[in-house]
């Protein structure tokens, strides 16, 4: 795919998910530390799942040092439903005593010092710098981005690192934050994963999927 249509996807996504007052967070995060915490957690389940289990969990553990104190099984029974949470919760306690031996309890800003925490990939990391720091370091990609990006043809990888490079390749820096909302915006309205409803897609014209299936 060329810059200029990619580019053109783009816009027209925009036009179709994005408005004057639109949320581009699906966690509903207060802090970066909320926001490092809950798309640790959000791995494997939905963000309506994480959401559900903020007000108790950051009412007991605010920071960082209050979670780097806490008992393994304290924190497994708040975020159990939200999946693996044995490992989860070993995760965000190792991740939050790193963060006050190292970075004096606030959270990095840089994908370096973000990706050497336990639990945080490319993916986290660049959720955490675009959603609480305003960096676009590159494109976070989840399921979502994975299957519309691979089929509208902005990519030919099914590596989230090769696809995070592909989409960073065609699209401006400035519209890298979005870009991620917009694809799971559509991903989860029309490109599914079952039974996509291309019959209703505002870029099918532009969709190799679609033309190959017509």
């Amino acid at each position: 795919m060329q810059q200029d249509e990619a580019c053109r996807i783009y816009s027209i996504l925009a036009g179709e998910y994005l408005g004057e007052d639109t949320n581009l967070n699906f966690l509903d995060f207060d802090n970066p530390f909320q926001i490092l915490v809950m798309t640790i957690l959000s791995a494997q389940t939905t963000d309506i799942m994480v959401n559900s289990v903020k007000s108790d969990f950051f009412s007991k553990y605010p920071d960082a040092p209050a979670l780097a104190t806490a008992k393994h099984e304290d924190v497994e029974t708040i975020i159990k439903k939200t999946g693996f949470f044995r490992a989860k919760t070993k995760n965000i306690i190792a991740a939050s005593k790193i963060l006050c031996n190292d970075f004096s309890g606030e959270v990095p800003r840089t994908m370096e010092e973000l990706t050497s925490l336990p639990g945080v990939g490319r993916k986290t990391a660049n959720i955490v710098l675009n959603h609480a720091f305003g960096i676009d370091e590159g494109i976070a990609v989840d399921t979502h981005v994975k299957r519309v990006s691979f089929r509208i043809g902005m990519t030919d990888n099914m590596d989230p690192d090769k696809i995070e490079r592909d989409l960073t390749e065609l699209l401006p820096k400035d519209s890298w934050g979005k870009m991620n909302f917009l694809l799971i915006s559509h991903g989860r309205a029309v490109c599914t994963a079952r039974n996509p409803a291309c019959d209703y897609c505002c870029i099918k014209d532009y969709c190799r999927y679609f033309k190959e299936k017509n």
